[in-house]
């Protein structure tokens, strides 16, 4: 049986009446993404001092109008990765979200019947990603860049890419939590005064979930894990379920991704996340243009202002960390995420994965006593 919290009722309704004040006196509604600095059509389509794609390829793709995008990406911050890209360039996606696992049966489904209805696919988990790929989900595209990307961003001579990596750590509810007593590292989510208070999401809810139990793993140790499930935290089977959980101050604290965090915030959610001292985890989300695309110049547009300076710089400003390496670390909310070379920021190895996945889940289900 999958653990869950009593709640008291005055308890629950005095959280839902200091959350709705928060509300009630937040600030207005954020622009997340600003405009691009440039944007040329001049003759090739140039942003920021960039060339995303030449006149031949604009001018197809922009006959095309529009791409149909497969994402398993969060949906909040799909659609707005969906409205730079729309407002640079003129091109309409259709969004067909999906959470990971039912996003890669359906792509091998609809790829072995010969019937894949994507011209562009977002996904997490490197294994995942390897099967769509073997299935023969991808076509090969070399973006303008392609040069300058390293081996870690570029896969199988451009089929697919890394494109970002968000940030999972944790977060508090301001309303409830004050930031004087707000947790400051993870070792202080053991603090007897969170028992009951706070969440996690269970270990089998995708990528981001793996890449955190597998830096929790390394980082914190098993026993660390052992004494997060003595807090009885409430578990949840997807970080968006966990992360309005935590905005509608239903739990205290909650293992949380930056960006979610800095979406939810934006929407008056009083919600702040934390750069703990011992590091978080980091991990991937690939992206690869298919063979049956019907919309294939605006297909490569798309790909190619991903990989794009641009691209970067909108994935940053949402708070994920983009794939370049020569990209600075985001800076959301105010707060400065630590660049990769301190350390800090521990991205989840695909080698180190599949090699650990098992086991992590095993150990995880143990621990928490959960049965999925």
């Amino acid at each position: 049986m999958k653990r869950s919290i009593k709640t008291t009722t005055a308890v629950l309704a005095a959280a839902l009446l200091a959350v709705s004040a928060a509300a009630c006196s937040a600030p207005p509604t954020v622009t997340l993404v600003s405009k691009a600095e440039s944007i040329s059509t001049t003759s090739d389509l140039v942003i920021n001092g960039q060339k995303v794609a030449d006149s031949a390829l604009f001018a197809k793709a922009k006959a095309e109008g529009s791409i149909t995008l497969y994402s398993g990406y969060v949906e909040n911050s799909e659609k707005e990765v969906i409205k730079a890209f729309t407002k640079d360039t003129g091109i309409k996606v259709d969004l067909v979200r999906l959470v990971p696992n039912r996003l890669l049966e359906r792509v091998l489904s609809e790829q072995g019947a010969g019937k894949l209805g994507a011209d562009v696919i977002r996904m997490s988990e490197f294994s995942s990603v390897s099967a769509m790929n073997k299935a023969g989900a991808f076509t090969a595209h070399k973006v303008p860049n392609y040069g300058q990307l390293d081996d870690t961003v570029k896969y199988d001579g451009g089929k697919f890419y890394r494109v970002f990596d968000p940030a999972f750590t944790f977060a508090y509810n301001t309303a409830l939590v004050s930031a004087a007593d707000a947790p400051k590292s993870w070792q202080d989510l053991l603090d007897p005064k969170w028992k009951g208070k706070i969440g996690t999401t269970q270990v089998g809810a995708g990528g981001s979930s793996a890449s955190l139990v597998r830096f929790q793993r390394n980082v914190l140790g098993d026993d660390y894990l052992k004494g997060y499930a003595a807090q009885q935290p409430r578990i949840f089977d997807s970080s968006g379920a966990q992360q309005e959980s935590l905005s509608r101050g239903e739990i205290q604290v909650a293992t949380g991704v930056v960006s979610s965090v800095n979406i939810a915030a934006s929407k008056n959610a009083p919600v702040k996340f934390v750069v703990p001292k011992e590091g978080f985890a980091l991990y991937d989300y690939f992206l690869g243009m298919t063979p049956t695309a019907k919309h294939p110049a605006a297909a490569q547009v798309f790909v190619n202002w991903n990989l794009s300076k641009r691209g970067a710089s909108v994935f940053a400003q949402l708070g994920e960390y983009p794939a370049d390496a020569s990209a600075p670390a985001p800076k959301v909310m105010g707060i400065q995420l630590p660049a990769m070379k301190t350390g800090l920021p521990h991205r989840g190895m695909p080698d180190d994965l599949a090699k650990n996945g098992k086991e992590d889940q095993a150990v995880w289900n143990q621990i928490f006593g959960y049965v999925g």
